[in-house]
C-alpha cells in the first residue's frame, strides 16, 4: 500500500467514527405470477396439503409452471374426474380442506368423500362452516342453516343482497351492502350499518370491514369502528386476515398495514398479473395468494442477507446483461418474458459500464474473488475498445457494435464507420461518459491488485485526459468540433449564470478528473491545469457554491441556460457523486480537501430525501459521521428483485402527502419504497410516481444496486455475511 493511501485511510477511519452494520437477514418479497382470465366473483383457496385452487365461472383452476421471473398459467384442474361438468357455484375452506357448493349440495373430497350435505337453495352462491360441520348457505337473499342436510333455521333478507359470510367467535357473520349481521342461537342481529360495504374479515380480536370509501376497523374492545381512508387505494374489493395482519385488495392492487403506520403496497405487474383484486387468502409456506381478473399472484418472502441479494444480482448481470463487455439493458421483451428480447445499445454504454466496473473493483477489493477480477477485466476491455474503435486519438465512443446491425441501433444517424472493418461506433460522446470513465479507471488503478489491469487503467486515464487538455478542455469529435456536452472550457462553463447547475457541475467534474490524472500519472500538466482553472477562472468558487443557490436561470439569461435550469437535473447528481471519488480522494492538499468535503456534504444534504445508498456511501468518503446508514440499508433491502419496467402507478394514492410543484421535483413529503416505485437508474428522480412501462425492458443491477452495495462493503460500512450465495428461487 502506497504511503498516500495509508495516510488517507487513517484519516478516513479516524474521522468516520461508526460501527459496521451487521448484514442481518431481512424479509425479501417477490412474486410468482400465473396468468389467466378470472371473473370478478372468482375465489382462491389453499388447503392443508398446500394445494391451491381457483374458481371462476363455475370451473376450477390450478396454478402451473410458474417461478420467479418466469410466469406460469392458470390451468383447468382436472384431477377429480367426477367433478368434470359440475357447475360449481362457489368454494371455501373448512377444517383446512376444500369444500364445494353447487345447486343442490355441499361437499368435500376429503374424509374419504363422506362429507356431503343437501341444501334447498337452487341459486345458492355463498357458504361458511361453523361448529360440528354445520353450515350457513345463502343465495344472496335467503339464508339456510344446515346440519347433516337438515335445515336448522332459515330466513330471507328483504331488499338486501348477501356479499359474504364468515364464522368466528362462535358466531356466523353476514355482510350486505349496508349491514353487518350476526347469527347466534338462531338469532339474526344487526351489528353495524352503513353503506357501500364490499367485504370483511375477522378473528377473535379484530374486525375489518371493506367499503367503497376505505375500511373500518374494530379492535376487541372498540364499540365503534375507525374508518381508514388515507390509503393506497380506497375502494376495497377483498380482505383477508393472515397471521393477524389484514391484506386489502382493491381495483388498484393490494396493500397491508406496516407497524410504522404506513402501508406496503403491491401494484402493477412487478407483483400482480392485473390490478383488479377479487380474492385473497394465505398460501403455502406463508405466501399470500392474490387472485386478480388477469390471474393469480403468489406473494412470497424469503429471509436473506444483503450479501445473498448481491450474488443474486451478480448472476442477473452476467447471465443477461453483458453485451461485448458492456453493462447493458435487455430490451424488446414480450411482456417480461426473459427468453425474448435483445441486449440493447445505449447512449451511456460507457457510463453504465463504468459504474458496473467500479462495483466489481470494490467487490474485488473487499473479497479478492476471482470472478470479480474477471468481470473487471471484461468490462475494462470494453472501455478500452471505446478508444481504439474511433479514428480520433484519445476520443472515446459512446458505444460500438457490429456494422451488420447499424440500421437497428438507437440514433442510427449518429453512428460512424470504424477503421476496424465490420464495426461501427457511436459519436457525440458526453461528459457523462468522461466522468464515468475516470471514476472506473481510478478504482481499477487503485483497488485491483493486478499489474496489467492497473497499467491499462492508468494508460486509458491518461489517454482521455490528454485529449481533453490538449483540446482546450473539450471532447472533440470526428468532425473536429466539440461534442454538445463534453465541454469544460472556462469560456463555456463561466458563460452560465452562477445559479445554473452546469457551472458548478462541470467545474467539480473537471477538477476531480485532473486531480485523478495527476495522482496516477504524476504528469505536471494536469496539476497545472487544475490550479489554473481554480485560481484564474474561479472553478473552486464554482464547485463549492452551495446547492441552495442552484435554481432557475434569471430572466435575462440565454436560452441554453434557461433550458438547463428548468428543474433539478438528477443525471447531474450521478455525475457529481462519481466525480467526488476523484475530487475528494485525490485532492492536491488538505486545504482543498476541506473545501471539497464541505461541498460534498452540502450536496448530500440536498439529496438526503432520496435515501439513495449511492449518494450516502460516496458522502461517507469524507469521513463525516452522518451519512444515513439506516436509510442506505433500507434502500438496499427494499430494492426489488424484479427489475423489469412494469407499469407502476402511485399518483392516485391517498396515503401519501403530496407537495406543491418545486424546483427539486419532489412530489411527496417522503420517498416511497423502491419496491413500489417505477424502475429507474440513479440518474432519475426517485420521486417519480408513475411509469407506463410495458414489460419490454429489464434493467441491469450492475449500476443500480451492485455499485452502492459493494462500495459499502469496500468502505467497511456493511459487514460481510456468512457465505450462502444461494436462494430458494432462481433468476
Amino acid at each position: 500500500m502506497n504511503s498516500w493511501r495509508l495516510t488517507f485511510l487513517l484519516v478516513f477511519w479516524s474521522g468516520i467514527g461508526f460501527s459496521q452494520v451487521p448484514d442481518k437477514p431481512f424479509e425479501q418479497w417477490y412474486s410468482v405470477k400465473y396468468y389467466g382470465t378470472v371473473r370478478t366473483d372468482g375465489k382462491v383457496f389453499s388447503d392443508r396439503n398446500h394445494l391451491v385452487q381457483c374458481l371462476s365461472e363455475g370451473q376450477l383452476f390450478m396454478p402451473a409452471n410458474g417461478q420467479f421471473l418466469h410466469p406460469g398459467t392458470l390451468m383447468p384442474d382436472t384431477r377429480y374426474r367426477s367433478m368434470q361438468g359440475t357447475k360449481i357455484r362457489t368454494m371455501n375452506v373448512y377444517q383446512n380442506q376444500f369444500w364445494y357448493l353447487d345447486e343442490s349440495k355441499l361437499w368435500s373430497n376429503a374424509w374419504a368423500g363422506r362429507r356431503e350435505l343437501t341444501h334447498h337453495l337452487p341459486q345458492a352462491k355463498l357458504f361458511a362452516g361453523g361448529d360440528d360441520y354445520r353450515f350457513l348457505v345463502s343465495d344472496g337473499t335467503s339464508l339456510e342453516y344446515l346440519s347433516d342436510s337438515l335445515t336448522l333455521w332459515q330466513t330471507k333478507l328483504t331488499g338486501e343482497n348477501v356479499k359474504a359470510i364468515h364464522y368466528a367467535r362462535n358466531t356466523f357473520w353476514i355482510l350486505t351492502a349496508n349491514n353487518l349481521y350476526t347469527l347466534q342461537n338462531n338469532q339474526l342481529q344487526n351489528y353495524y350499518s352503513g353503506e357501500g360495504f364490499t367485504s370483511f374479515a375477522l378473528n377473535d380480536t379484530s374486525i375489518y370491514l371493506g367499503s367503497e370509501k376505505g375500511y373500518y376497523h374494530w379492535n376487541k374492545r372498540a364499540k365503534q369502528p375507525t374508518l381508514h381512508t388515507k390509503l393506497p387505494s380506497v375502494s376495497i374489493s377483498a380482505i383477508a386476515l393472515i397471521e393477524g395482519r389484514p391484506w386489502l385488495g382493491t381495483n388498484q392492487g393490494v396493500f397491508t398495514p406496516k407497524p410504522d403506520g404506513t402501508y406496503a403496497y403491491f401494484q402493477g405487474e412487478r407483483w400482480l398479473p392485473g390490478d383488479q383484486v377479487v380474492s385473497i387468502t394465505q398460501g403455502p409456506q406463508q405466501t399470500i395468494l392474490v387472485l386478480t381478473t388477469e390471474g393469480l399472484a403468489q406473494l412470497s418472502k424469503q429471509w436473506i442477507t444483503l450479501q445473498d441479494k448481491a450474488y443474486f444480482f451478480e448472476n442477473q448481470v452476467i447471465t443477461r446483461h453483458i453485451r461485448n463487455g458492456f453493462n447493458a439493458s435487455l430490451e424488446g421483451m414480450e411482456k417480461g418474458n426473459l427468453a425474448t428480447g435483445y441486449l440493447a445499445d445505449a447512449d451511456n454504454d460507457g457510463l453504465w459500464t463504468s459504474m458496473y466496473l467500479g462495483s466489481q473493483a470494490f467487490r474485488y477489493a473487499a473479497t479478492k474473488e476471482k470472478q470479480a477480477l474477471e468481470n473487471c477485466r471484461e468490462s475494462l476491455d470494453a472501455l478500452e475498445r471505446l478508444y481504439t474503435v474511433t479514428p480520433v486519438p484519445g476520443f472515446p465512443a459512446r458505444s460500438f457494435e457490429r456494422s451488420s446491425i447499424r440500421s437497428q441501433l438507437a440514433d442510427s444517424k449518429v453512428w460512424q464507420n470504424s477503421p476496424q472493418p465490420g464495426w461501427t461506433w457511436k459519436a457525440t460522446t458526453s461528459s457523462d461518459e468522461a466522468i464515468g470513465h475516470v471514476f472506473a479507471f481510478a478504482t481499477v488503478a487503485e483497488l485491483v491488485n493486478d499489474p496489467n489491469l492497473q497499467a491499462k487503467a492508468i494508460r486509458l486515464l491518461d489517454t482521455l485526459m490528454n485529449h481533453i487538455v490538449s483540446h482546450d478542455l473539450y471532447l472533440v469529435d470526428y468532425d473536429g468540433k466539440p461534442t454538445k456536452w463534453g465541454r469544460w472550457n472556462p469560456e463555456y462553463v463561466n458563460s452560465f449564470p452562477v445559479n445554473v447547475g452546469d457551472r458548478k457541475l462541470n467545474s467539480s467534474n473537471i477538477i476531480g478528473m485532473l486531480q485523478t490524472a495527476f495522482h496516477f500519472t504524476k504528469k505536471e500538466k494536469y496539476r497545472q491545469k487544475a490550479f489554473e482553472l481554480m485560481k484564474k477562472h474561479g472553478y473552486l468558487a464554482n464547485l463549492t457554491r452551495p446547492m441552495n443557490e442552484i435554481g432557475k436561470a434569471p430572466d435575462n439569461a440565454d436560452e441554453h441556460s434557461k433550458l438547463l435550469s428548468e428543474g433539478w437535473n438528477h443525471s447531474d447528481d450521478e455525475m457529481y457523486f462519481l466525480g467526488y471519488w476523484g475530487l475528494y480522494r485525490y485532492a492536491f492538499n488538505d486545504t482543498l480537501r476541506s473545501h471539497y468535503r464541505k461541498a460534498i456534504i452540502d450536496h448530500w444534504q440536498a439529496e438526503r430525501p432520496e435515501k439513495d445508498a449511492t449518494w450516502n456511501f460516496f458522502t461517507a468518503l469524507t469521513g463525516t459521521k452522518t451519512f444515513d446508514v439506516k436509510e442506505s440499508v433500507w434502500y438496499l433491502q427494499h430494492y426489488p428483485l424484479d427489475l423489469i419496467d412494469w407499469r407502476i402507478q402511485n399518483s392516485h394514492r391517498q396515503d401519501l402527502r403530496f407537495l406543491p410543484d418545486n424546483f427539486r421535483k419532489q412530489t411527496t413529503s417522503q420517498v416511497i419504497s423502491p419496491t413500489e416505485r417505477p424502475m429507474q437508474r440513479h440518474n432519475r428522480n426517485t420521486f417519480i410516481l408513475d411509469e407506463n412501462g410495458t414489460g419490454q425492458s429489464e434493467f441491469s443491477a450492475g449500476d443500480t444496486w451492485l455499485l452502492p452495495y459493494w462500495l459499502g462493503r469496500y468502505l467497511g460500512i456493511i459487514k460481510a455475511a456468512p457465505s450462502n450465495h444461494s436462494l430458494l428461487f432462481s433468476n
